[in-house]
């Protein structure tokens, strides 16, 4: 098999984990496609989806070339995280989760916040989300906080090393991106980026942070 190579080596890789959310991908993908910045990778990976996924997937895969597609049988998230960033070529890891989308300047605001904090390793923040969303507490079972008193992977934005020196993220079952960034303050100089308000999230009615929040509200 012959290395993939480049025309240009990018500069940003963005990992888009996908499993049976076919009515949200072309949105996603649309997203990352029009970005002010051009200069990004896609890496896609279908973490073993019985849907539509890859007869959206297919069409931007010929079109693209640096969009690349990924399959493999159900690992779950953290899994299929790592898949993606092993498979990444970019100075700068990022991610997208599939009910999600970016506002048009996003790669570009995080991409030069970088650029202007050269001590900074890895950042997080800044997703906009119409109404209120309550989220499972990490840290203390049971309990139900605001989503933004939290950390947001997919709006983690890091230098290729902190990804590859943390080795990935845990495979466990919620909060894997929480016990990623506590990893990566230990080790790395991190920031919380409030602003801009770029990623736009959306929770499916099968998110994991949805599914979880009922477990809570069941149990009490």
């Amino acid at each position: 098999m012959s290395p993939i190579t480049f025309d240009i080596q990018p500069d940003i890789s963005v990992i888009l984990c996908t499993y049976n959310r076919a009515e949200y991908l072309n949105n996603c993908i649309d997203s990352v496609v029009e970005q002010t910045f051009q200069n990004w990778e896609l890496i896609i990976v279908d973490d073993g989806s019985e849907d539509e996924t890859f007869e959206i997937v297919q069409p931007y895969l010929q079109q693209f070339k640096n969009i690349r597609y990924l399959k493999h049988q159900n690992r779950k998230l953290g899994l299929s995280k790592n898949a993606g960033i092993q498979a990444s070529f970019g100075s700068y890891i990022t991610f997208i989760d599939s009910d999600d989308s970016y506002k048009h300047n996003h790669l570009q605001s995080r991409y030069e916040y970088m650029q202007q904090h050269s001590e900074v390793d890895l950042i997080q923040g800044g997703f906009y989300s119409d109404e209120e969303i309550l989220v499972a507490d990490y840290f203390q079972a049971g309990k139900i906080i605001n989503l933004r008193e939290c950390v947001l992977g997919p709006t983690f934005f890091g230098k290729r090393k902190v990804f590859f020196e943390l080795k990935g993220f845990n495979n466990i079952p919620y909060g894997e991106d929480t016990d990623f960034w506590e990893r990566g303050e230990k080790l790395f100089v991190t920031a919380d980026v409030t602003e801009p308000e770029t990623y736009v999230y959306t929770r499916a009615e099968t998110s994991i942070t949805k599914t979880f929040v009922e477990k809570i509200s069941l149990n009490q």
